[in-house]
Protein backbone atom coordinates (compact mmCIF):
# COMPACT_ATOMS: atom_id res chain seq x y z
CA UNK A 1 0.00 0.00 0.00
CA UNK A 2 2.59 2.41 0.95
CA UNK A 3 4.51 1.67 -2.83
CA UNK A 4 1.10 2.65 -4.60
CA UNK A 5 0.68 5.50 -2.50
CA UNK A 6 4.21 6.89 -3.46
CA UNK A 7 3.39 5.95 -7.25
CA UNK A 8 0.02 7.91 -7.30
CA UNK A 9 2.11 11.26 -5.77
CA UNK A 10 -0.29 10.70 -2.31
CA UNK A 11 0.91 12.13 0.84
CA UNK A 12 -1.65 9.89 3.41
CA UNK A 13 -1.74 6.95 5.11
CA UNK A 14 -2.33 4.31 2.97
CA UNK A 15 -4.20 1.94 5.04
CA UNK A 16 -6.74 4.49 5.74
CA UNK A 17 -6.99 6.11 2.58
CA UNK A 18 -7.35 2.71 0.07
CA UNK A 19 -9.40 1.02 3.17
CA UNK A 20 -12.04 3.97 3.48
CA UNK A 21 -11.97 4.44 -0.44
CA UNK A 22 -12.00 0.33 -1.11
CA UNK A 23 -15.41 -0.08 1.82
CA UNK A 24 -17.15 3.11 -0.19
CA UNK A 25 -17.15 1.29 -3.53
CA UNK A 26 -17.65 -2.00 -2.37
CA UNK A 27 -21.25 -0.28 -0.57
CA UNK A 28 -22.36 1.98 -3.74
CA UNK A 29 -21.65 -1.58 -5.85
CA UNK A 30 -23.69 -4.03 -3.78
CA UNK A 31 -26.46 -0.72 -3.73
CA UNK A 32 -26.35 -0.79 -7.22
CA UNK A 33 -26.17 -4.52 -7.27
CA UNK A 34 -28.74 -5.62 -4.83
CA UNK A 35 -30.54 -2.26 -4.12
CA UNK A 36 -33.68 -3.32 -2.61
CA UNK A 37 -32.44 -5.98 -0.32
CA UNK A 38 -29.77 -3.68 1.53
CA UNK A 39 -32.30 -1.18 1.77
CA UNK A 40 -34.43 -3.51 3.82
CA UNK A 41 -31.98 -4.62 5.84
CA UNK A 42 -30.83 -0.77 6.71
CA UNK A 43 -34.89 -0.48 7.14
CA UNK A 44 -34.70 -3.56 9.62
CA UNK A 45 -32.11 -2.08 11.34
CA UNK A 46 -32.96 0.90 11.62
CA UNK A 47 -36.41 0.26 12.89
CA UNK A 48 -35.02 -1.73 15.84
CA UNK A 49 -32.96 0.98 16.96
CA UNK A 50 -35.29 3.68 17.00
CA UNK A 51 -38.15 1.47 18.89
CA UNK A 52 -35.35 0.14 21.46
CA UNK A 53 -32.67 2.80 21.93
CA UNK A 54 -34.50 5.82 21.00
CA UNK A 55 -34.06 6.41 24.87
CA UNK A 56 -30.51 5.90 24.81
CA UNK A 57 -29.64 8.81 22.27
CA UNK A 58 -32.32 11.47 24.09
CA UNK A 59 -30.81 10.83 27.41
CA UNK A 60 -27.26 10.48 25.88
CA UNK A 61 -27.44 14.20 24.23
CA UNK A 62 -28.94 15.83 27.49
CA UNK A 63 -25.95 14.02 29.45
CA UNK A 64 -23.07 15.70 26.80
CA UNK A 65 -24.53 19.16 26.96
CA UNK A 66 -24.63 18.94 31.14
CA UNK A 67 -20.59 17.63 31.09
CA UNK A 68 -19.91 20.47 28.94
CA UNK A 69 -21.29 22.85 30.83
CA UNK A 70 -19.75 21.72 34.17
CA UNK A 71 -16.42 21.29 32.35
CA UNK A 72 -16.36 24.64 30.81
CA UNK A 73 -18.03 25.79 33.98
CA UNK A 74 -14.95 24.09 35.95
CA UNK A 75 -11.41 24.89 37.19
CA UNK A 76 -10.42 23.37 34.06
CA UNK A 77 -12.51 25.90 31.51
CA UNK A 78 -8.73 28.29 31.57
CA UNK A 79 -6.92 25.60 29.61
CA UNK A 80 -5.76 26.56 26.43
CA UNK A 81 -6.53 24.33 23.18
CA UNK A 82 -2.92 24.83 22.47
CA UNK A 83 0.68 26.11 24.00
CA UNK A 84 0.95 28.53 26.43
CA UNK A 85 1.37 31.42 23.89
CA UNK A 86 -0.89 30.33 21.37
CA UNK A 87 -3.78 33.01 20.50
CA UNK A 88 -6.97 32.02 18.11
CA UNK A 89 -6.15 32.12 14.40
CA UNK A 90 -9.17 33.87 13.21
CA UNK A 91 -11.19 36.85 14.30
CA UNK A 92 -14.37 36.07 16.21
CA UNK A 93 -16.47 37.27 13.02
CA UNK A 94 -14.93 34.79 11.07
CA UNK A 95 -14.93 31.71 13.45
CA UNK A 96 -18.81 31.85 13.39
CA UNK A 97 -18.90 32.42 10.00
CA UNK A 98 -16.92 29.16 9.43
CA UNK A 99 -18.85 27.36 12.39
CA UNK A 100 -22.60 28.30 10.62
CA UNK A 101 -21.31 27.66 7.09
CA UNK A 102 -19.39 24.37 7.60
CA UNK A 103 -21.91 22.90 10.10
CA UNK A 104 -26.02 23.56 9.67
CA UNK A 105 -26.32 26.50 7.50
CA UNK A 106 -27.73 23.81 4.91
CA UNK A 107 -30.03 22.52 6.87
CA UNK A 108 -31.63 25.58 8.38
CA UNK A 109 -32.53 26.81 4.98
CA UNK A 110 -33.96 23.54 4.33
CA UNK A 111 -35.61 23.32 7.30
CA UNK A 112 -36.30 27.00 8.48
CA UNK A 113 -40.14 27.14 6.91
CA UNK A 114 -40.44 23.59 6.32
CA UNK A 115 -40.13 22.16 10.06
CA UNK A 116 -42.37 24.59 12.09
CA UNK A 117 -45.17 24.26 9.69
CA UNK A 118 -44.97 20.47 9.16
CA UNK A 119 -45.15 20.88 13.50
CA UNK A 120 -47.34 23.56 12.98
CA UNK A 121 -50.00 21.39 10.53
CA UNK A 122 -49.49 18.13 12.43
CA UNK A 123 -48.82 18.76 16.25
CA UNK A 124 -46.76 15.94 17.76
CA UNK A 125 -47.58 16.48 21.32
CA UNK A 126 -50.87 14.68 22.33
CA UNK A 127 -54.01 16.87 22.63
CA UNK A 128 -52.96 20.05 20.65
CA UNK A 129 -55.00 20.96 17.68
CA UNK A 130 -53.30 21.77 14.55
CA UNK A 131 -52.93 25.57 13.09
CA UNK A 132 -53.70 26.79 16.76
CA UNK A 133 -51.87 29.03 18.71
CA UNK A 134 -50.43 26.63 20.97
CA UNK A 135 -49.78 24.28 17.74
CA UNK A 136 -47.95 27.54 16.68
CA UNK A 137 -45.46 27.57 20.26
CA UNK A 138 -44.94 24.03 19.81
CA UNK A 139 -43.66 24.25 16.20
CA UNK A 140 -41.46 26.70 17.18
CA UNK A 141 -39.79 25.35 20.45
CA UNK A 142 -39.52 21.86 18.50
CA UNK A 143 -37.74 23.04 15.72
CA UNK A 144 -35.53 24.88 18.03
CA UNK A 145 -34.77 22.22 20.26
CA UNK A 146 -33.87 20.46 17.21
CA UNK A 147 -31.49 22.50 15.99
CA UNK A 148 -30.22 24.92 18.87
CA UNK A 149 -28.46 23.56 21.58
CA UNK A 150 -28.74 20.07 21.25
CA UNK A 151 -27.17 19.91 17.80
CA UNK A 152 -24.31 22.27 18.65
CA UNK A 153 -23.77 19.65 21.60
CA UNK A 154 -23.24 16.84 19.23
CA UNK A 155 -20.47 19.11 17.48
CA UNK A 156 -19.41 20.60 20.51
CA UNK A 157 -18.29 17.40 22.41
CA UNK A 158 -15.84 15.58 19.80
CA UNK A 159 -14.48 18.75 18.72
CA UNK A 160 -13.35 20.01 22.32
CA UNK A 161 -12.11 16.43 22.47
CA UNK A 162 -10.01 16.61 19.13
CA UNK A 163 -8.53 20.50 19.90
CA UNK A 164 -7.50 18.95 23.32
CA UNK A 165 -5.70 15.81 22.37
CA UNK A 166 -4.70 17.00 19.07
CA UNK A 167 -3.56 21.04 19.68
CA UNK A 168 -2.53 20.20 23.85
CA UNK A 169 -1.07 16.63 23.65
CA UNK A 170 0.37 16.73 19.93
CA UNK A 171 -1.28 13.83 19.01
CA UNK A 172 -1.91 13.45 14.82
CA UNK A 173 -5.26 15.18 13.79
CA UNK A 174 -7.02 12.14 13.64
CA UNK A 175 -10.44 10.81 16.04
CA UNK A 176 -8.18 7.97 17.23
CA UNK A 177 -6.04 10.19 18.95
CA UNK A 178 -9.19 11.11 21.08
CA UNK A 179 -8.95 7.63 22.40
CA UNK A 180 -5.13 7.57 23.78
CA UNK A 181 -6.02 7.96 27.71
CA UNK A 182 -7.40 4.32 26.61
CA UNK A 183 -5.62 2.74 23.44
CA UNK A 184 -2.10 4.11 23.96
CA UNK A 185 0.03 3.90 21.22
CA UNK A 186 -2.69 1.45 20.01
CA UNK A 187 -4.17 4.86 18.06
CA UNK A 188 -1.52 3.82 15.38
CA UNK A 189 -2.14 0.16 14.92
CA UNK A 190 -5.06 -1.76 14.03
CA UNK A 191 -7.74 -0.49 16.45
CA UNK A 192 -6.78 3.52 15.46
CA UNK A 193 -7.37 2.98 11.96
CA UNK A 194 -10.65 0.98 12.17
CA UNK A 195 -11.84 4.15 14.31
CA UNK A 196 -10.69 6.47 11.48
CA UNK A 197 -12.15 5.15 8.68
CA UNK A 198 -15.33 4.63 10.60
CA UNK A 199 -15.38 8.32 11.00
CA UNK A 200 -14.17 8.80 7.15
CA UNK A 201 -17.13 6.58 5.78
CA UNK A 202 -19.57 8.24 8.24
CA UNK A 203 -18.53 11.62 7.15
CA UNK A 204 -18.68 10.95 3.47
CA UNK A 205 -22.27 9.89 3.79
CA UNK A 206 -23.55 11.89 6.05
CA UNK A 207 -22.53 14.55 3.91
CA UNK A 208 -23.74 12.79 0.72
CA UNK A 209 -27.36 12.85 2.42
CA UNK A 210 -27.14 16.77 2.88
CA UNK A 211 -25.74 17.16 -0.81
CA UNK A 212 -28.87 15.22 -1.77
CA UNK A 213 -31.05 17.07 -0.10
CA UNK A 214 -29.53 20.70 -1.24
CA UNK A 215 -29.35 19.80 -4.63
CA UNK A 216 -33.45 18.49 -4.34
CA UNK A 217 -34.26 22.43 -2.62
CA UNK A 218 -32.42 23.86 -5.72
CA UNK A 219 -33.67 21.74 -8.13
CA UNK A 220 -37.12 22.93 -6.65
CA UNK A 221 -36.08 26.85 -6.34
CA UNK A 222 -35.02 26.69 -10.09
CA UNK A 223 -38.44 25.15 -11.09
CA UNK A 224 -40.17 27.75 -9.34
CA UNK A 225 -38.02 30.44 -10.80
CA UNK A 226 -37.27 28.92 -14.41
CA UNK A 227 -40.06 26.12 -14.81
CA UNK A 228 -37.00 23.85 -15.33
CA UNK A 229 -38.68 20.94 -13.29
CA UNK A 230 -36.58 19.41 -10.38
CA UNK A 231 -36.21 15.77 -11.44
CA UNK A 232 -33.28 13.57 -11.93
CA UNK A 233 -31.37 15.09 -14.66
CA UNK A 234 -32.06 18.49 -12.85
CA UNK A 235 -30.69 17.33 -9.91
CA UNK A 236 -27.22 15.71 -11.23
CA UNK A 237 -26.83 18.87 -12.79
CA UNK A 238 -26.85 20.78 -10.05
CA UNK A 239 -24.56 18.45 -8.58
CA UNK A 240 -21.87 18.40 -10.91
CA UNK A 241 -22.03 22.30 -11.40
CA UNK A 242 -22.29 22.87 -7.70
CA UNK A 243 -19.28 20.28 -6.72
CA UNK A 244 -16.68 21.45 -9.34
CA UNK A 245 -17.37 25.04 -7.62
CA UNK A 246 -16.67 22.85 -4.31
CA UNK A 247 -13.99 21.43 -5.94
CA UNK A 248 -12.19 24.69 -6.65
CA UNK A 249 -12.68 25.92 -2.86
CA UNK A 250 -11.20 23.02 -1.97
CA UNK A 251 -8.26 23.19 -4.01
CA UNK A 252 -8.15 26.90 -2.59
CA UNK A 253 -7.63 25.60 1.03
CA UNK A 254 -9.22 26.67 4.35
CA UNK A 255 -7.95 30.19 4.49
CA UNK A 256 -8.86 31.04 1.27
CA UNK A 257 -11.77 28.82 0.07
CA UNK A 258 -13.38 27.67 3.10
CA UNK A 259 -13.01 31.38 4.77
CA UNK A 260 -14.32 33.32 1.80
CA UNK A 261 -16.93 31.59 0.81
CA UNK A 262 -18.19 30.96 4.35
CA UNK A 263 -17.99 35.01 4.86
CA UNK A 264 -20.13 35.94 1.68
CA UNK A 265 -22.75 33.32 2.40
CA UNK A 266 -23.30 34.70 6.27
CA UNK A 267 -23.80 37.77 5.20
CA UNK A 268 -26.05 37.08 2.28
CA UNK A 269 -28.23 34.84 4.70
CA UNK A 270 -28.33 37.71 7.06
CA UNK A 271 -29.72 39.54 4.41
CA UNK A 272 -32.19 37.39 3.09
CA UNK A 273 -33.17 37.02 6.85
CA UNK A 274 -33.21 40.77 7.37
CA UNK A 275 -35.40 41.01 4.23
CA UNK A 276 -37.88 38.83 5.26
CA UNK A 277 -38.22 40.86 8.97
CA UNK A 278 -38.90 44.05 7.55
CA UNK A 279 -41.38 43.17 4.28
CA UNK A 280 -42.95 40.74 6.72
CA UNK A 281 -45.07 41.65 9.64
CA UNK A 282 -42.04 43.24 11.31
CA UNK A 283 -43.82 44.00 14.89
CA UNK A 284 -45.05 40.68 15.39
CA UNK A 285 -41.63 39.13 14.58
CA UNK A 286 -39.91 41.37 17.04
CA UNK A 287 -41.99 40.34 19.31
CA UNK A 288 -41.69 36.93 18.31
CA UNK A 289 -38.28 36.53 18.25
CA UNK A 290 -38.60 37.66 22.18
CA UNK A 291 -41.33 35.11 22.91
CA UNK A 292 -39.57 32.37 21.32
CA UNK A 293 -36.36 32.66 23.64
CA UNK A 294 -39.07 32.16 26.62
CA UNK A 295 -40.37 29.45 24.74
CA UNK A 296 -37.66 27.64 24.35
CA UNK A 297 -35.88 28.46 27.52
CA UNK A 298 -39.40 27.36 28.96
CA UNK A 299 -40.15 24.35 27.25
CA UNK A 300 -36.22 22.92 26.52
CA UNK A 301 -36.39 21.15 29.86
CA UNK A 302 -39.89 19.00 28.85
CA UNK A 303 -38.90 18.57 25.05
CA UNK A 304 -35.49 17.70 25.79
CA UNK A 305 -36.34 14.35 28.45
CA UNK A 306 -39.96 13.58 26.56
CA UNK A 307 -40.25 10.53 25.17
CA UNK A 308 -43.34 9.69 24.10
CA UNK A 309 -43.64 6.50 26.48
CA UNK A 310 -47.66 6.70 26.55
CA UNK A 311 -47.89 6.92 22.51
CA UNK A 312 -49.40 3.93 20.89
CA UNK A 313 -47.10 2.37 17.84
CA UNK A 314 -47.84 3.34 14.00
CA UNK A 315 -50.70 1.47 13.07
CA UNK A 316 -48.55 0.87 9.39
CA UNK A 317 -45.28 0.20 11.26
CA UNK A 318 -43.62 -1.58 14.34
CA UNK A 319 -41.46 1.52 14.78
CA UNK A 320 -41.41 4.01 17.35
CA UNK A 321 -43.95 6.45 16.23
CA UNK A 322 -42.83 10.55 15.87
CA UNK A 323 -39.84 10.63 17.66
CA UNK A 324 -38.08 7.75 15.84
CA UNK A 325 -38.60 9.93 12.74
CA UNK A 326 -37.68 13.07 13.79
CA UNK A 327 -35.42 13.21 17.23
CA UNK A 328 -34.17 9.83 17.16
CA UNK A 329 -32.76 10.66 13.32
CA UNK A 330 -32.19 14.32 13.63
CA UNK A 331 -29.60 12.62 16.40
CA UNK A 332 -28.80 9.52 14.81
CA UNK A 333 -27.86 11.71 11.76
CA UNK A 334 -25.77 14.36 13.54
CA UNK A 335 -23.57 12.45 15.26
CA UNK A 336 -22.64 10.99 11.78
CA UNK A 337 -21.56 14.19 11.02
CA UNK A 338 -19.83 15.03 14.36
CA UNK A 339 -16.32 14.11 13.53
CA UNK A 340 -16.23 16.13 10.35
CA UNK A 341 -17.86 19.09 12.22
CA UNK A 342 -16.08 18.37 15.44
CA UNK A 343 -12.40 18.35 13.29
CA UNK A 344 -13.56 21.18 11.48
CA UNK A 345 -14.39 23.32 14.19
CA UNK A 346 -11.18 22.10 16.26
CA UNK A 347 -9.05 23.15 13.13
CA UNK A 348 -10.29 26.72 13.06
CA UNK A 349 -10.68 26.91 17.19
CA UNK A 350 -6.70 26.03 18.22
CA UNK A 351 -5.69 28.63 21.32
CA UNK A 352 -9.07 29.47 22.26
CA UNK A 353 -9.55 28.41 25.88
CA UNK A 354 -12.28 25.46 26.74
CA UNK A 355 -14.37 28.08 28.32
CA UNK A 356 -14.22 29.87 25.52
CA UNK A 357 -14.56 26.87 22.91
CA UNK A 358 -17.55 25.21 24.58
CA UNK A 359 -19.60 27.96 25.17
CA UNK A 360 -18.90 30.00 22.19
CA UNK A 361 -19.64 26.55 19.75
CA UNK A 362 -23.12 25.80 21.90
CA UNK A 363 -24.70 29.26 21.91
CA UNK A 364 -23.05 31.36 19.00
CA UNK A 365 -24.96 29.09 16.25
CA UNK A 366 -27.66 28.46 18.77
CA UNK A 367 -28.57 32.06 19.21
CA UNK A 368 -28.60 32.74 15.29
CA UNK A 369 -30.72 29.32 15.17
CA UNK A 370 -32.95 31.02 17.35
CA UNK A 371 -33.41 34.75 15.59
CA UNK A 372 -33.63 32.66 12.51
CA UNK A 373 -36.50 30.38 13.23
CA UNK A 374 -38.17 32.97 15.14
CA UNK A 375 -38.26 34.89 11.97
CA UNK A 376 -39.07 32.69 9.18
CA UNK A 377 -41.20 30.32 11.07
CA UNK A 378 -43.33 32.55 13.13
CA UNK A 379 -44.14 34.33 9.51
CA UNK A 380 -44.45 30.96 7.18
CA UNK A 381 -47.34 30.34 10.43
CA UNK A 382 -48.79 33.83 9.75
CA UNK A 383 -48.84 33.18 6.46
CA UNK A 384 -50.60 29.88 7.06
CA UNK A 385 -53.10 31.43 9.82
CA UNK A 386 -52.50 30.96 13.05
CA UNK A 387 -56.11 30.39 15.32
CA UNK A 388 -59.53 29.78 13.75
CA UNK A 389 -60.55 33.21 13.54
CA UNK A 390 -57.36 34.52 11.66
CA UNK A 391 -58.42 31.41 9.36
CA UNK A 392 -61.71 31.87 8.82
CA UNK A 393 -60.67 36.18 7.51
CA UNK A 394 -57.96 34.23 5.11
CA UNK A 395 -60.85 31.98 3.51
CA UNK A 396 -58.63 29.65 0.65
CA UNK A 397 -55.32 31.24 1.77
CA UNK A 398 -55.55 29.39 5.17
CA UNK A 399 -53.18 26.31 5.26
CA UNK A 400 -51.83 27.13 2.01
CA UNK A 401 -48.37 26.75 2.85
CA UNK A 402 -49.04 23.90 4.86
CA UNK A 403 -50.79 21.92 1.61
CA UNK A 404 -47.32 23.19 -0.23
CA UNK A 405 -44.83 21.71 2.33
CA UNK A 406 -47.21 19.03 2.55
CA UNK A 407 -46.52 18.66 -1.69
CA UNK A 408 -42.96 19.03 -1.19
CA UNK A 409 -40.90 19.88 1.35
CA UNK A 410 -38.13 21.21 -0.88
CA UNK A 411 -40.06 23.59 -2.25
CA UNK A 412 -41.05 24.96 1.18
CA UNK A 413 -38.45 27.89 0.96
CA UNK A 414 -39.27 29.03 -2.02
CA UNK A 415 -43.64 28.49 -1.20
CA UNK A 416 -43.01 30.98 1.43
CA UNK A 417 -41.09 33.96 -0.32
CA UNK A 418 -43.79 34.04 -2.73
CA UNK A 419 -45.28 35.53 -0.67
CA UNK A 420 -42.72 38.67 -0.48
CA UNK A 421 -42.19 41.38 -3.05
CA UNK A 422 -39.42 40.92 -5.40
CA UNK A 423 -40.40 37.38 -5.56
CA UNK A 424 -38.38 35.63 -8.42
CA UNK A 425 -35.42 38.01 -6.96
CA UNK A 426 -35.16 37.06 -3.80
CA UNK A 427 -36.11 33.19 -4.44
CA UNK A 428 -32.88 33.36 -6.56
CA UNK A 429 -31.36 34.92 -3.66
CA UNK A 430 -32.32 31.91 -1.69
CA UNK A 431 -31.41 29.41 -4.20
CA UNK A 432 -27.78 31.20 -4.21
CA UNK A 433 -27.23 30.56 -0.46
CA UNK A 434 -28.27 27.64 -0.64
CA UNK A 435 -25.72 26.50 -3.51
CA UNK A 436 -23.26 28.38 -1.61
CA UNK A 437 -24.37 26.51 1.84
CA UNK A 438 -23.78 23.25 -0.71
CA UNK A 439 -20.26 23.71 -1.30
CA UNK A 440 -18.77 24.94 1.89
CA UNK A 441 -20.47 21.64 3.41
CA UNK A 442 -18.72 19.55 0.96
CA UNK A 443 -15.58 21.46 0.69
CA UNK A 444 -15.15 21.45 4.50
CA UNK A 445 -15.71 17.45 4.94
CA UNK A 446 -13.25 17.01 1.95
CA UNK A 447 -10.65 18.90 3.79
CA UNK A 448 -11.31 17.49 7.39
CA UNK A 449 -10.99 13.85 5.40
CA UNK A 450 -8.18 14.49 3.62
CA UNK A 451 -6.77 15.72 7.30
CA UNK A 452 -7.84 12.58 8.84
CA UNK A 453 -5.42 10.47 6.12
CA UNK A 454 -2.87 12.64 6.54
CA UNK A 455 -2.55 12.84 10.15
CA UNK A 456 -0.56 15.96 10.14
CA UNK A 457 -2.68 18.77 10.44
CA UNK A 458 -2.44 19.90 7.00
CA UNK A 459 -4.17 18.99 3.98
CA UNK A 460 -2.12 16.50 1.31
CA UNK A 461 -2.16 16.94 -2.65
CA UNK A 462 -5.05 18.85 -4.44
CA UNK A 463 -5.50 15.39 -5.88
CA UNK A 464 -6.76 13.98 -2.12
CA UNK A 465 -8.68 16.51 -1.87
CA UNK A 466 -10.25 16.22 -5.54
CA UNK A 467 -11.45 12.28 -4.91
CA UNK A 468 -12.88 13.36 -1.59
CA UNK A 469 -14.96 16.07 -2.79
CA UNK A 470 -15.70 14.03 -6.06
CA UNK A 471 -16.55 10.84 -3.70
CA UNK A 472 -19.38 12.94 -1.80
CA UNK A 473 -20.82 13.97 -4.95
CA UNK A 474 -20.95 10.72 -6.55
CA UNK A 475 -22.61 9.16 -3.68
CA UNK A 476 -25.23 11.61 -3.51
CA UNK A 477 -25.63 11.28 -7.59
CA UNK A 478 -26.38 8.05 -7.56
CA UNK A 479 -28.45 7.85 -4.94
CA UNK A 480 -30.73 10.10 -6.75
CA UNK A 481 -30.59 7.94 -9.97
CA UNK A 482 -31.21 4.62 -8.21
CA UNK A 483 -34.72 6.36 -7.42
CA UNK A 484 -34.56 9.83 -6.22
CA UNK A 485 -36.44 10.70 -3.08
CA UNK A 486 -36.18 6.80 -2.49
CA UNK A 487 -32.34 6.55 -2.84
CA UNK A 488 -31.57 9.21 -0.25
CA UNK A 489 -34.58 7.37 2.56
CA UNK A 490 -31.92 4.49 1.95
CA UNK A 491 -29.11 6.55 2.59
CA UNK A 492 -30.91 8.00 5.69
CA UNK A 493 -31.37 4.39 7.43
CA UNK A 494 -28.06 3.74 6.98
CA UNK A 495 -27.28 6.67 8.47
CA UNK A 496 -28.97 6.14 11.46
CA UNK A 497 -27.70 2.87 11.85
CA UNK A 498 -23.98 4.26 11.57
CA UNK A 499 -24.91 6.19 14.03
CA UNK A 500 -25.07 4.44 16.89
CA UNK A 501 -21.46 3.23 16.99
CA UNK A 502 -20.56 6.50 16.88
CA UNK A 503 -22.77 7.54 19.55
CA UNK A 504 -21.26 5.52 21.62
CA UNK A 505 -18.04 6.14 20.70
CA UNK A 506 -18.47 9.67 21.31
CA UNK A 507 -19.37 8.92 24.78
CA UNK A 508 -15.93 7.44 25.01
CA UNK A 509 -14.71 10.70 24.35
CA UNK A 510 -15.94 11.78 27.97
CA UNK A 511 -14.07 9.11 29.50
CA UNK A 512 -11.35 9.79 27.30
CA UNK A 513 -11.38 13.78 27.89
CA UNK A 514 -11.73 13.09 32.33
CA UNK A 515 -8.54 10.87 31.89
CA UNK A 516 -6.38 13.36 30.39
CA UNK A 517 -7.87 16.33 32.82
CA UNK A 518 -6.78 13.72 35.60
CA UNK A 519 -3.61 13.15 34.64
CA UNK A 520 -2.90 16.69 34.55
CA UNK A 521 -3.59 16.96 37.99
CA UNK A 522 -1.64 13.39 38.12
CA UNK A 523 1.68 15.88 36.48
CA UNK A 524 1.13 19.08 38.21
CA UNK A 525 0.71 21.03 34.92
CA UNK A 526 -0.31 24.03 35.81
CA UNK A 527 -2.79 26.60 33.54
CA UNK A 528 -0.84 27.66 30.40
CA UNK A 529 1.49 24.80 30.42
CA UNK A 530 1.21 21.86 28.10
CA UNK A 531 1.14 17.88 29.02
CA UNK A 532 2.79 15.08 26.64
CA UNK A 533 1.35 12.09 25.37
CA UNK A 534 4.16 10.18 27.69
CA UNK A 535 2.62 11.33 30.67
CA UNK A 536 0.07 8.74 30.54
CA UNK A 537 2.73 6.30 30.80
CA UNK A 538 4.52 7.41 33.84
CA UNK A 539 1.60 7.65 35.71
CA UNK A 540 -2.10 7.12 36.90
Amino acid sequence: MNDLARRLGLRTDPVIFFSSAAIMVLFVLALLIAPETIRAAFAAARSWIVTNLGWFFILGVNAWLGFLIWIASSRYGHLRLGPKDSRPEYTNLSWFAMLFAGGIGTVLMFWGVAEPISHFSSPPLPGVEPHSPEAARDAISIALYHLGLHTWTIFTLPGLAFAYFIYRYELPVRVSSVFYPLLKDRIYGTPGKIIDVAAILGTVFGVAVSLGLGASQIAAGLDALFGTGDGVTVQLLILLVLEIVAIGSIVAGLDKGVKLLSNINIGMAVLLMIFVLVFGSTLFLLRGIVETAGLYLSNLPRLAFWNDMLSDMRPDTDEWGWQGSWTVFYWAWTVTWSPFIGLFVARISKGRTIREFVFGVLLAPSLFTLVWFSIFGWQAMGFDGIGAAAREAMGDQAGALSRAVADSVPLAMFAFLENFPATQLVQGLAVVIVAIFFATSSDSASLVIDMLCTGDGTAGPASQRVFWGASEGVVAGMLIVLGGRAGLDALQQVITVVGLPVFILVFAMIVAILMGLRQEDIDHITIGERPTAESFGKSG
